[in-house]
């Protein structure tokens, strides 16, 4: 049953836009639904029905000290305070989601970023954000980050500061501070992986 009879775009940005549908329930009241998407209104998954992922989400351990993972405190508008966070960013046309990892971990931290291709490929399949208010999914890239710390490359309207967490902050972090979800629940597999075996939760699905 399709379940709407029009399409409005509301908004006109480069990152995100507003949509309202003129929907229906299943008894076929007609009501407004509003959405989110980061696509072109010709585009967008309630016409696509694909999955393709729109942004990248970065779980990166120090290659030296793989005992801690790079996270980042960053200013969130909608908040207006900041939220613990991995790192992460949106897809470029024509990138694939590794590519666009190893860039967004340079752009917002300064790192380099050496992806792991092991383990079951479901772990990396996209998955949808929040599929009440927007058909944005994301993909997980996994790896290990080196080099030093620079904000050089970061835009002005970004408010990050990188950090080295270790498992004791890590637990600090989920326990006391503001967290999303994407990283809570990233940092629940980093507290429980054994020293040498960082990776073996993405080996058996």
């Amino acid at each position: 049953m399709k379940k709407y009879t029009k399409i409005h775009q509301l908004s006109e940005n480069r990152f995100l836009n507003l949509f309202k549908l003129d929907a229906l329930t299943d008894s076929g009241r007609a009501f407004d639904y509003f959405f989110v998407s980061r696509r072109k209104a010709d585009k967008i998954k309630l016409l696509t029905k694909d999955m393709n992922a729109e942004g990248v989400v970065i779980y990166a351990l120090l290659k030296d000290d793989p005992e801690k993972i790079v996270m980042i405190r960053q200013y969130r508008y909608p908040l207006g305070d900041y939220l613990y966070e991995l790192p992460a960013g949106l897809i470029d046309e024509g990138e694939e989601p590794k590519q666009s990892a190893v860039r967004e971990m340079k752009e917002e931290t300064g790192l380099d970023f050496a992806v792991y291709n092991g383990g079951d490929k479901a772990y990396r399949r996209p998955f949808f954000m929040g599929a009440g208010f927007t058909d944005e999914s994301c993909n997980a890239v996994f790896g290990y980050a080196s080099g030093k710390i620079g904000c050089d490359k970061m835009e002005d309207t970004e408010s990050i500061e990188v950090l080295f967490v270790d498992k004791q902050e890590a637990a600090r972090i989920l326990r006391k501070e503001k967290v999303s979800l994407r990283a809570a629940y990233l940092l629940m597999h980093f507290l429980h992986a054994e020293k040498g075996k960082e990776f073996a939760f993405l080996e058996d699905l």
